[in-house]
């Protein structure tokens, strides 16, 4: 039979006491730099991002479009269909080392914009891989859909135009920089920056200079991350891409110091320069607001830029408290610093100009985003998450609807200037030829003449020189309808030329010598 034992009183002299249950360590504070959990997963949705932006590249901007202004300088630099036009002291030469290989092998615009859509999509895909060490899959993609779904990226990816290139470099060169400081300079994360950085300088130096001043000062100033080879790796990029310019400023302009004066006085002066109003209106279309002295004619094109500095805060903010606000931080900073000399030094506005910060920003809105639809999603929300789903939606039409205006804009200012060029032709002006006056550097460039301009800021000839080249070459002077004609064309020939939508109305007038070359049999032998 059991007997229970009965139950001893506890001692209550000294003895050994009863073992007390240890309590748990505070977690250690979380750094922000070193999640707990870095962005694994596969490539797919990176990959899909960069399909939809080739594809709409492909499907809306490509077909029938022509060379603006600034591409046929650009690209006349290194084929084409016309002789290098004046390349003024802002301009740098990296997209013409970008698009020589096309160029050289073909004159067609359209292979060159599927050229550069395609090469476009591939480096965004190649920036946001980048970043996918260090990110969520999720929340890189939800940002390569943010740039991506911008009018001003969509519209300049098939463009020979410097500033996507700047945004692509710029994104991929901040996200080395964060890898470096999470897990450690290696020999990857100081080649990709230098490289990046030097990508950028080449195409623009100032954008290279704004790019490699946070980020060089991030990677020696922050406490326990500091990392000299990663900022002598930037700042070596940054020479290396400015070396082309600075040696043509030596070249060409007496020095560095003298081609950055005369840079500033193209722009208009560099100084201190409040155009955030200026970019607010711009976003309505206007690929150039110069002056920027129109209304607010839409300001539902403008929410979202209103929107991003809310995005971008409550993105570090999330992004904090999920342990990777260090990323986040980072790309807003270095995102800041590469706006800031458009909004508050340069006295007009092109949405382009501040690409290399959207592609920065979007990496903590893209946090914010992410975050709100995780809280609505486990709060088990469905209208709130439909409702970030709605405004996703309608963000991103109101970029198409604006891309679709600003394509059609572009396509009429480019056909004008192709049929100004066919008028000039037809009457004779046909290769070797000078055009010289308004409109002139692309009109000539589709006519396949050199442009050479007596004032302004391509001023490259004086009105005697000009003449002295019309006794020898047929050349035409471009005059806006409604002005008068400069004292070179005196007892010239009037060109009809036609009046198109898109460029402004012009009047073309051949110089005398030039005329008697038309009317001759000898020009068949100066082509």
């Amino acid at each position: 039979m059991h007997v229970p034992q009965p139950v001893r009183p506890a001692p209550s002299g000294p003895g050994p006491a009863a073992p007390v249950p240890a309590r748990p360590r505070p977690a250690p504070p979380t750094d922000s730099l070193r999640p707990a959990a870095p962005g694994k997963g596969s490539l797919l949705w990176l990959t899909a991002v960069a399909m939809a932006f080739a594809a709409v590249q492909l499907g809306f901007v490509v077909p029938g479009s022509g060379l603006s202004w600034d591409e046929t300088v650009y690209v006349s630099q290194v084929g084409g269909n016309a002789p290098p036009a004046f390349f003024s002291a802002p301009r740098a030469r990296g997209i013409t080392y970008m698009v020589a290989p096309a160029a050289a092998l073909t004159a067609s615009t359209t292979m060159l914009r599927i050229c550069l859509a395609l090469l476009s999509a591939a480096g965004l895909l190649v920036a946001l891989g980048i970043w996918r060490k260090v990110l969520p899959v999720p929340v890189v993609a939800v940002a390569g859909v943010l740039f991506a779904g911008l009018w001003p990226t969509l519209f300049y990816g098939p463009a020979a135009m410097p500033n996507l290139w700047c945004a692509l470099g710029s994104l991929a060169a901040t996200g080395w920089v964060v890898r470096a400081l999470r897990g450690g300079a290696g020999r990857a994360e100081v080649i990709g920056a230098g490289a990046a950085v030097a990508l950028v300088a080449l195409m623009r130096p100032a954008d290279g200079f704004w790019l490699a001043l946070p980020t060089a000062v991030l990677v020696v100033l922050l406490p326990g991350r500091r990392l000299p080879g990663m900022c002598a790796a930037l700042l070596a990029g940054l020479a290396a891409g400015c070396a082309p310019w600075a040696a043509e400023a030596y070249a060409h302009y007496g020095g560095v110091a003298a081609r950055l004066h005369r840079a500033g006085e193209i722009q208009g002066g560099l100084g201190w320069n409040i155009a955030v109003d200026d970019h607010l209106r711009a976003l309505a279309g206007r690929t150039l607001c110069r002056p920027c002295d129109i209304g607010w004619e839409s300001p539902a094109t403008a929410v979202w830029w209103v929107v991003l500095p809310l995005l971008t805060l409550g993105g570090v903010l999330a992004a904090r408290r999920a342990g990777r606000g260090g990323a986040a931080l980072v790309a807003a900073v270095t995102g800041a610093s590469l706006a800031l000399p458009y909004l508050f030094l340069v006295g007009y506005a092109a949405p382009r100009f501040l690409l290399p910060a959207y592609a920065l920003l979007s990496v903590p809105a893209a946090e914010c985003v992410a975050h709100l639809f995780t809280r609505t999603r486990r709060a088990r929300r469905p209208t709130g998450a439909a409702l970030l789903a709605l405004a996703l939606a309608a963000h991103l039409t109101v970029q198409f609807l604006v891309l679709s205006h600003v394509v059609r804009v572009s396509h009429a200012t480019t056909s004008d200037f192709a049929s100004v060029a066919r008028a000039l032709n037809r009457a004779g002006l046909r290769p070797p030829c000078v055009v010289s006056g308004d409109q002139a550097v692309p009109v000539a460039y589709y006519a396949g003449c050199a442009s050479r301009q007596t004032t302004g800021h391509d001023r490259s000839v004086t009105p005697q020189a000009l003449r002295a080249t019309a006794r020898h070459v047929p050349t035409a002077v471009l005059v806006q309808e409604g002005n008068d004609p400069p004292a070179l064309a005196d007892g010239t020939r009037t060109v009809p030329l036609p009046s198109g939508s898109g460029a402004r109305a012009l009047r073309g007038y051949l110089l005398p010598t030039s005329a008697a070359h038309l009317a001759g049999t000898t020009f068949g032998r100066l082509r």
